[in-house]
């Protein structure tokens, strides 16, 4: 079992050779016209490639075992799986456990995003050299770069224990809030071409599928073909990281905000992109109904088609949670079983934010420390490992060492928006969440 991806182009390094040649050979003398002529009927041979590529046909069967269209998608769930964990709302229990998974997001992203791809070796040998924990107990004490801006905003000296004042910005956290905006705007049942609106409203850039997404609906294409036009990356992890406030809306009803998860992620990806979504919405759902972040998961399945690449791929993960010895274990065993695939994919990443929960258990670092510490997209596995938690233990769960500098602020690059009082927030979900149960 596993992947086994086709070799992939050298053509990047071919075309930068191209390049730097045609500079070199109009340096010694030859004519622009000449050099212009070979750079064109190499730009036409690959346009036909690109073309040749796309038209490829794909795997029938596995069409059907992952469709697109949400009656579809609940024909092919687990069929007698219980959607209804809560009755009636309990405002106590969600307001504890509300608190919890956005701190705990919060906290999971702010801990990844400074060493957000960077390979184990070298965050093990930074925290080695700066006195640090790894994996980490704090947040880091000194970054490198640390006059560098995230996102234009923030610094990333703002992002360590000692820089930072507020939740420093970041792209995870900002689409949590656009879902929360998504849901005033345009109420619980919005829809996919509802979401497109507010998605031009609010953001003003975007990063591989939501980026292309994004730019074909300021150019007119209707949200539901935004998805799938000149969109190679419709199942990488961006739906996925945005499905946490789809779950703070529905607690303890993993079935609605699977569907609402369903409607948002569908402007930017397909099949398994859009069941990443659909899953952590509702295992964020579940979260607030029990008392095991597994429980919620194996809830969360029942969810996603049972004959879809990312319904295997998180079985495994889950089936062999208990045999992993720690973080470099845990990227050993992705890196073996996702060979080929990019560091960005849903999937992949999915693995190791089960494996993060394994390994932290009950306590808050050891889930957020262990999961940023195996790489890959280690803000966003931190965030949803962190949301996880805190919706499951609540926020009582989680040290102040995580949030006392947060005062009660987060930065955000959304238009209009630069910043939110986290109180605001969660009376904002709040106020929302029990329209599900009225």
């Amino acid at each position: 079992m596993g992947y086994s991806y086709p070799k992939t182009s050298n053509g990047g390094h071919l075309v930068n050779m191209l390049n730097e040649y045609g500079r070199l050979k109009h340096e010694y003398g030859a004519s622009a016209e000449e050099i212009e002529d070979i750079i064109n009927k190499t730009d036409a041979f690959l346009k036909q490639q690109l073309k040749q590529l796309t038209e490829l046909p794909v795997c029938a069967k596995l069409s059907e075992a992952e469709p697109n269209d949400l009656k579809s998608i609940k024909a092919l769930r687990t069929p007698k799986a219980e959607r209804v964990l809560w009755k009636t709302f309990d405002a106590d229990k969600y307001e504890n456990r509300l608190k919890g998974a956005l701190y705990g997001r919060m906290a999971g992203c702010t801990l990844g995003a400074p060493v957000e791809f960077w390979p184990i070796d070298d965050m093990e040998d930074w925290a080695g050299w700066i006195g640090d924990a790894f994996p980490n107990k704090h947040y880091w004490s000194k970054i490198k770069n640390p006059n560098g801006l995230r996102y234009s905003m923030s610094s990333c000296y703002s992002y360590t224990s000692e820089g930072m004042d507020g939740v420093p910005v970041d792209d995870d956290i900002a689409y949590t809030l656009l879902g929360l905006l998504i849901a005033e705007d345009c109420g619980l049942n919005f829809t996919t071409e509802d979401a497109g609106r507010c998605w031009v409203k609010y953001l003003p850039y975007a990063c591989t599928a939501e980026d292309i997404a994004l730019r074909n609906l300021k150019n007119g294409i209707p949200a539901d073909k935004c998805g799938e036009t000149d969109n190679p990356y419709v199942q990488w992890i961006g739906a996925d990281i945005r499905s946490d406030p789809f779950g703070y809306l529905a607690p303890g009803l993993p079935e609605t905000a699977a569907e609402m998860a369903y409607y948002e992620a569908y402007v930017s990806h397909r099949r398994n992109g859009i069941y990443g979504e659909m899953f952590f919405s509702a295992a964020l759902a579940a979260a607030f109904a029990v008392s095991d972040p597994f429980e919620a998961l194996n809830q969360a399945l029942c969810e996603i088609p049972h004959g879809s690449l990312l319904y295997k791929d998180i079985s495994w993960a889950l089936n062999i949670k208990n045999t992993v010895k720690n973080y470099r274990h845990a990227r050993e065993l992705v890196d073996d079983y996702f060979k080929g695939m990019s560091g960005v994919h849903t999937n992949n990443n999915a693995a190791l934010t089960i494996f993060g929960l394994q390994l932290g258990g009950d306590d808050f670092a050891g889930v957020i420390g262990n999961t940023v510490a195996m790489g890959l997209d280690n803000d966003c596995t931190g965030a949803t490992a962190g949301s996880l938690f805190g919706a499951v233990y609540g926020f009582d769960a989680i040290d102040k060492v995580w949030y006392e500098k947060f005062n009660n602020k987060i930065l955000s690059y959304l238009n209009g928006l630069p910043v939110f009082e986290i109180d605001d927030v969660l009376n904002r979900f709040k106020k929302l969440a029990k329209q599900n149960f009225s």
